[in-house]
């Protein structure tokens, strides 16, 4: 089985187009990897590396059929208008490799799944994924600006990237982009050992591991970055961070609560300098915030040096 080929219109932004899995394989027991084929990922592009890239998947809703799209400046609206059945579901992911040329290219995405029986649609999808299934693809087209990619580190002269398991194909993706001259600490916090990858990387980047086990999110992310900026152990209470947003999202010039961005502040400087640091750190919301205060509250950090990205909220749907 192989998807269709779409002819895009030549002033279309963007690939929207159906994609089938060419090959399924568990790599541990949270990730799951599909490579995609399909004529239309010749127009997949971007212009430089794909650091973060997020593309939209749309997934059939149960057994029902691959979603259609209309390719014009109506394809969203005319989607949302759909019946669930037909409409099926959007989500987001991030590209974790590209590789092949023209009708041979090859969209490479890690699904993170769960086996407590509260999997979403792109979970559940990837753990009954079969070679020869299909979905729809919506992503950047070769020689259009997209946006998609908030790894914008800029003059910085060394990184923190920092996620739970829903970040690290973005990680990976950022750490096979950068130049061999790069520095940096990673510190990526995942289920179990068996979910620690060989991501390659720049000589003077570390990745740091830190397998939870059943703990909740973040329980051994926050401190281990705190420790790691100078900061003490967080306070007793601090898992109850208020009002969350589920879909948090902050980089160097935009934030999700309206908040300027603009405004340069002086780090206070406590065992780090971290004026030449670039902050990325995503991944389950509540942890994300919890950061983003010890970084940007009791550090001062400057945040046109910060991204923060609410991948998804415990406990919260995500919406398409």
């Amino acid at each position: 089985m192989s998807a269709a080929r779409v002819e895009t219109p030549v002033d279309f932004p963007m690939v929207i187009a159906p994609i089938v899995a060419a090959s399924v394989e568990r790599l541990s027991p949270t990730f799951v990897r599909v490579e995609f084929a399909g004529e239309a990922l010749a127009d997949l592009g971007v212009d430089g590396p794909w650091y973060d890239q997020r593309v939209k998947l749309v997934f059939p809703h149960g057994d029902g059929p691959v979603p259609t799209f209309c390719l014009d400046d109506s394809w969203y609206t005319a989607w949302r208008a759909l019946p669930l059945e037909q409409r099926g579901h959007m989500r987001t992911y991030t590209v974790r490799d590209v590789t092949g040329y023209g009708v041979d290219t090859r969209l490479v995405v890690d699904f993170v799944v769960h086996d407590d029986g509260h999997a979403g649609p792109g979970a559940g999808w990837a753990q009954r994924a079969s070679t020869g299934d299909e979905l729809v693809l919506i992503g950047p087209r070769r020689g259009v600006a997209w946006g998609g990619i908030e790894f914008t580190p800029g003059e910085a002269s060394s990184l923190l990237l920092v996620g739970d398991e829903s970040a690290v194909p973005a990680v990976a993706g950022i750490l096979a982009g950068l130049g061999c001259d790069a520095r940096g600490r990673v510190y990526l916090e995942v289920p179990s050992s068996a979910d620690v990858q060989d991501l390659p990387r720049p000589p003077g980047v570390e990745v740091c591991w830190l397998p939870r086990g059943h703990d909740e999110v973040g329980c051994r992310l926050v401190p281990e970055v705190r420790a790691y900026v100078g900061l003490p152990p967080p306070p007793a209470g601090d898992e109850e961070v208020g009002d969350i947003e589920p879909t948090l999202w902050e980089t160097p010039v935009w934030s999700s609560s309206g908040e300027p961005v603009d405004g340069a502040v002086q780090p206070a400087l406590l065992g780090h300098e971290l004026a030449g640091v670039f902050c990325w750190i995503a991944g389950e919301s509540a942890m994300v915030t919890r950061l983003r205060r010890a970084l940007v509250r009791e550090l001062g950090v400057d945040r046109r040096q910060v991204a923060f990205m609410g991948y998804w909220r415990r406990g919260v749907a995500m919406a398409s």
